[in-house]
């Protein structure tokens, strides 16, 4: 009883503390200093504290087109945050006994296949949801990532059986997009909703989260939503949405600040909306937060953290010596959000932002965080603001040399046009291109409408791929194999610089020339 007591006090004193940052605009500063720091448009901040809530603010502008003011009702992409909604709604479908955790995929999908046999028939939903395939890290993601191809889910699901293997079944982590929008099909299939329909009428509207959609095609009302922003070649730009519809189970809907405080406090709240509905099992809301796969820990570590790991649908670690943490993130081209619980301190904080630096969010989720868990101000905006200046100013370096190279190697390169030129087909992946056109060679696939670029010499048989949307910021090498006629037979893509998104999967292209 008595440590109890000292827990609520300490908690208490943290809380008023808090309040006290909060009025004398102390985290104000930290989120306008974040701003400055990582040069983003506009962030919305939310904290909900033992069912209140604290703060929530939005600073910035929502577009750097009309420099309007980005607030607490501001949509965002929550992207990757999707996923655990992905995840309550398959246990929602266990509460029902429609399905098990347990049941092999082929039961609900009789095409689905894995490159093993027996890795086919053992995969279970339950598989599907953390990350341990034995598929590489965003295996796939080129179906859908960027937006504009012509992929499908049927397509999704028979390309799982030509991806290449990278660890052993359920050996290790891997992040893989593909297997959340297969479960988002068992859940069409199995509820004969589809997943936005089931996301909206049974999660969205009981809980409350009253301005969230399960997709951007589905916001009616865009008037107060952000434009996407990335750094592009030195400046921060706006850029287009960009989410294929296909994704939405992995990553496809809209909320604000707002409505992901409303969210906090219902899953804190063991899944019992205000209105003192019961969405979810005590049973199921306690399976979506045990760890399921496990990910190391470094010794030293900023949080005293002993174990970490994936659950279904969430980040699941202790920190501070014992506290569960439960957090997600989430990225798309031009957006990147941090959504994190800690659910024995009824704590929820929410950082949406409109620019892709994660250092951002993390600088402003462990300032408050810190603040409650009793640590002193360790300056994470300066801290990773000057990690993120040297990792920009590393892959800057990366890419300059590549293309002084290009530049040197151009009028002089060994390999006529003849030689490449044609058509490369990928198993999965489909066709791509190359031509001359005019007096440059061009480099398009057939399916994804948006990767096509210049195609300049490199090296005696590597080409560098420059696509023309440069906010992908994911130019590639291009490496042929000739045959004995000297003409190209097979290529590979390998990434020009690390800070090239994981979805960009291009290492994982295998190209044979067709004609």
């Amino acid at each position: 009883m008595k440590k109890t007591n000292f827990l609520f006090l300490f908690s208490l004193l943290i809380t008023i503390s808090l309040s006290a940052q909060i009025k004398d605009k102390k985290l104000d500063k930290v989120i306008q200093n974040s701003l400055e720091t990582f040069d983003v448009p506009g962030i919305s901040v939310g904290i909900i504290k033992d069912g209140k809530i604290v703060y929530a603010e939005g600073h910035g502008v929502r577009s750097l087109n009309n420099n309007q003011p980005m607030t607490k009702e501001t949509l965002v992409g929550i992207a990757s945050n999707s996923k655990g909604f992905t995840c309550f709604s398959l246990a929602m479908l266990v509460d029902e006994g429609k399905i098990n955790w347990d049941d092999k995929v082929r039961k609900y999908i009789p095409e689905f296949q894995m490159p093993d046999a027996f890795v086919t028939e053992e995969f279970t939903i339950r598989d599907l949801v953390t990350h341990r395939s034995g598929l590489g890290l965003g295996a796939g993601d080129l179906m859908f990532f960027p937006e504009g191809s012509d992929f499908t889910i049927d397509d999704v699901i028979a390309n799982m059986s030509k991806q290449d293997k990278k660890s052993a079944y359920r050996s290790s982590f891997k992040y893989n997009n593909n297997m959340f929008i297969i479960a988002g099909e068992v859940i069409h299939r199995v509820s004969s909703l589809t997943w936005e329909e089931f996301i909206e009428q049974r999660i969205l509207q009981p809980v409350g989260m009253k301005d969230s959609k399960a997709s951007y095609n589905r916001v009616t009302d865009k008037s107060n939503i952000i434009d996407a922003h990335t750094r592009t070649e030195g400046e921060v730009i706006q850029i287009p949405h960009d989410w294929s519809e296909l994704a939405n189970p992995a990553g496809g809907i809209m909320s604000n600040v707002s409505d992901m405080l409303t969210w906090a406090e219902f899953l804190m709240n063991d899944a019992v909306t205000k209105d003192g509905e019961r969405l979810l099992s005590e049973e199921q809301m306690h399976n979506l937060w045990q760890l399921q796969t496990p990910l190391p820990v470094s010794k030293d570590n900023d949080y005293n953290t002993h174990f970490s790991g994936y659950s279904l649908g969430w980040f699941v670690s202790d920190v501070k010596g014992g506290y569960k943490q439960v957090t997600h993130t989430g990225g798309l081209l031009g957006t990147v959000t941090q959504f994190t619980m800690i659910p024995e301190l009824d704590l929820g904080i929410v950082v949406l932002t409109n620019q892709m630096v994660g250092s951002a969010f993390s600088s402003i989720t462990n300032t408050i965080k810190d603040s409650y868990l009793g640590y002193k101000d360790r300056n994470w905006v300066e801290k990773k603001g000057e990690k993120n200046e040297k990792w920009i100013a590393y892959n800057d370096s990366i890419k300059k040399a590549v293309y002084h190279q290009v530049t040197q190697r151009k009028a002089k390169h060994p390999i006529t046009a003849s030689q490449i030129t044609g058509t490369y087909q990928d198993d999965w992946f489909g066709n791509i291109t190359i031509e001359q056109e005019n007096d440059e060679l061009r480099i398009a696939s057939e399916r994804s409408s948006q990767l096509k670029g210049k195609l300049l010499p490199y090296n005696l048989t590597t080409y560098v791929a420059k696509w023309d949307n440069r906010s992908f910021d994911a130019d590639v090498f291009v490496l042929f194999t000739l045959n004995e006629k000297g003409k190209a037979a097979e290529a590979i893509m390998k990434p020009i610089a690390p800070i090239t998104d994981f979805s960009f999967d291009f290492s994982d292209l295998n190209f044979y020339r067709k004609d």
